[in-house]
């Protein structure tokens, strides 16, 4: 059974309400890949501290309204 990543995220939220920012692109302008942005979004992957203040700054928004613990993980 896969591990269950404690942090969960609205970044493919955030990112779709972009209108035109694919995941190439997100990564591209954070410095990760495509693959990266992707795990991401499926919560397959926590992103590092930087990372994530990276994604948070690109959209504009706090890290926080991006990025959440979950309690029972």
């Amino acid at each position: 059974m896969a591990k269950a990543f404690p942090i969960s995220n609205r970044v493919r939220e955030v990112r779709e309400q972009r209108g035109d920012m694919t995941q190439s692109d997100l990564g591209k302008l954070v410095g990760v890949t495509r693959q990266t942005i992707a795990a991401i979004e499926q919560e397959r992957y926590s992103p590092s501290l930087e990372t994530a203040f990276r994604i948070a700054r690109e959209f504009g928004v706090s890290i926080d309204s991006l990025f959440s613990w979950k309690e029972d993980a």
